[in-house]
């Protein structure tokens, strides 16, 4: 009965229709690793990662995701962090197994054991959002249509993975986006890791890649790797270091740092928002799970980055 309040509330009009700095639209997955032969679960996906680093962030958001009615339990750790969720039923939950048969973390098997439906455009109610933050795991769970739907609505950030991700008999597959020529004009803050980077752009060359998806039409690019993140505007390739204590937190690495640099971004220049972004991303990769730390924490991390050309 919540959902459904949720629904009627979200679909107000005029004076009472809700307004948010930025909506996440994702699923959150019911996820599993194995390491060396012992199995843990964990809850997993962009829009759970991202939730709570805009929360730390200084916006206003809400969070959009579907799964079976019989996990909502699941978003309780967001609700408990304060977050708003609309959960949007589905006859499955995304579930993804890790793997990890030595101590190498950059090194695992990936495997797809259930998928939630995608996304249509009568699930995102009407709501006055500044940026409506993409956040995938697979092709078709965010279509083409939905971009081009949200893009007359709010400005959109999109992670790059969500239209190159793909799971061929369980296991992933990278290939390009037919529509990138038609969506990215659309695209104001998009993130591409390397790998992703190189699939989409056709070079290992990340900062080409950058200026690649910008002649594309995205307005913002962000390329993250594992020593650092790069933004690209089209006149500047600006790029912060991430200078993590361990790896231990690795899982949603880039998630964080993009929602990260999309929240200050609202309110801060390309530079700071990117080492903002670098910053709170590095200290979320030093602690398994979402990043739970302070915006006083980040703003002194800040402080340890050297800055561009140092």
């Amino acid at each position: 009965m919540g959902f459904f309040n949720s629904l009627l509330r979200l679909s107000g009009k005029g004076e009472n229709m809700p307004r948010y700095d930025i909506v996440i639209v994702g699923h959150v997955t019911s996820d599993f690793l194995t390491y060396k032969g012992e199995t843990t679960g964990f809850i997993g996906g962009g829009a759970y990662f991202s939730a709570f680093a805009a929360r730390r962030s200084d916006v206003r958001f809400c969070v959009i995701t579907k799964l079976a009615p019989k996990d909502f339990g699941i978003l309780d750790g967001l609700k408990q962090d304060g977050t708003e969720v609309i959960a949007v039923p589905s006859l499955q939950t995304t579930s993804i197994e890790n793997i990890f048969e030595t101590d190498d973390v950059d090194h695992r098997k990936v495997r797809l054991l259930s998928q939630a439906d995608p996304f249509r455009i009568e699930d995102i109610p009407d709501m006055d959002a500044g940026i409506y933050s993409l956040s995938g795991l697979f092709v078709d769970e965010l279509p083409d249509s939905l971009i081009v739907h949200l893009a007359r609505k709010g400005a959109i950030a999109l992670d790059l993975q969500a239209k190159l991700r793909y799971s061929e008999a369980g296991s992933f597959a990278f290939k390009d986006w037919p529509g990138k020529e038609k969506c990215l004009p659309l695209v104001t803050y998009l993130k591409a890791d390397n790998l992703e980077a190189e699939v989409a752009a056709g070079t290992s060359d990340r900062e080409e890649a950058a200026r690649i998806f910008h002649r594309l039409g995205a307005k913002e690019v962000m390329v993250t790797h594992s020593s650092e993140v790069i933004l690209y505007d089209g006149k500047e390739m600006f790029r912060a270091p991430f200078n993590p204590d361990n790896l231990s937190g690795r899982t949603g690495r880039g998630d964080t740092c993009f929602i990260s640099y999309v929240c200050w971004r609202r309110t801060h220049g390309i530079e700071e928002s990117l080492r903002y972004a670098a910053a709170l991303t590095s200290i979320k990769m030093e602690k398994p799970g979402p990043f739970l730390g302070t915006q006083e924490e980040v703003l002194a991390r800040m402080k340890t980055l050297p800055h561009q050309g140092e």
